[in-house]
């Protein structure tokens, strides 16, 4: 598996590297760091004296990036893989894509920059730039990965199970864990008139087909060495995996991105933004 690590020093980008604990060992980990020098609006018109401070600054970003990289590189877990340090310049969330796709990444992990209270604001930025536009599963810390056992992953479909199938075949954790399988179904009640008994037979009819195809998915899993545990129910999608996650005291919640192709691939799946957002562990969001 290719790890993408960026990391801006900031606190979170320190938890970054330490999730990398509960990572399986990188067959290439990439530790990048982007230099985000400012730029004059109109270059041409900025007389040499101001250019030449704008070249003197981004040395020197430059070189504070460079020691930022040695130094989180001495962070690293012994069993984190070959390394090699990439430094950047220009936009953050851009070259963090340019790079994972360069480096044929399988996941990029980063800092949630900055976030604390005001989470919607601030993953508004960076970060949900990069969870919606690079093409591998992403792994964004917003505080410290104490454990890494319990794993709930909601299925909103066949491409989702899919796409977390192929992820989790790659063994990405360093220990084995428990994947918690849930189907979600909104209320099944049909827009014209029906009796109670109708639209209870409805439902249970649909909770069946859920939960066939959970265990299917759950029996594939089971195959690679995970052990599972299976639920279908009724009701919001949002509430019901907020709920089970706190039930469930998982570590960690996996979504699928619901990527699309044309305009709206690059947009982040509702369910998943908001679990991203209201979730009370950390998310990974699998492609």
């Amino acid at each position: 598996m290719n790890t993408l690590l960026a990391v801006d020093g900031s606190d979170h980008s320190y938890e970054a590297v330490r999730a990398l604990k509960f990572l399986r060992r990188a067959d290439q980990l990439t530790l990048f760091h982007v230099v985000d020098a400012p730029r004059p609006a109109y270059p041409m018109m900025v007389p040499e004296v101001a250019q030449e401070l704008y070249a003197q600054l981004e040395r020197s970003m430059k070189e504070d990036g460079e020691e930022l990289l040695t130094r989180m590189q001495s962070l690293l877990p012994l069993h984190s893989g070959p390394v090699t340090k990439l430094l950047q310049v220009g936009s953050p969330a851009e070259q963090i894509v340019a790079a994972a796709q360069s480096c044929h990444a399988d996941l990029v992990v980063m800092g949630a920059r900055g976030m604390g209270p005001v989470k919607e604001r601030l993953l508004g930025s960076v970060s949900h730039r990069v969870l919606s536009m690079a093409p591998c599963a992403k792994f964004v810390l917003h505080g410290s990965l104490r454990q890494l056992k319990h794993i709930l992953l909601p299925l909103q479909g066949p491409s989702d199970a899919e796409a977390a199938l192929r992820f989790l075949a790659k063994k990405p954790f360093q220990e084995p864990v428990n994947v918690n399988l849930l189907a979600v179904l909104p209320p099944t009640r049909p827009p014209w008139p029906v009796d109670d008994s109708a639209a209870e037979k409805l439902e249970a009819q649909a909770l069946r087909h859920a939960k066939d195809f959970v265990e299917d998915v759950a029996a594939s899993l089971r195959t690679q060495g995970y052990t599972t545990r299976s639920a279908s129910v009724l009701g919001s999608p949002l509430t019901m995996i907020l709920h089970e996650a706190e039930k469930l005291g998982v570590d960690l919640i996996m979504v699928g991105s619901r990527a699309r192709q044309g305009v709206t691939r690059f947009v982040l799946g509702s369910v998943s933004h908001a679990v991203l957002h209201r979730a009370p562990c950390q998310v990974l969001v699998f492609e």
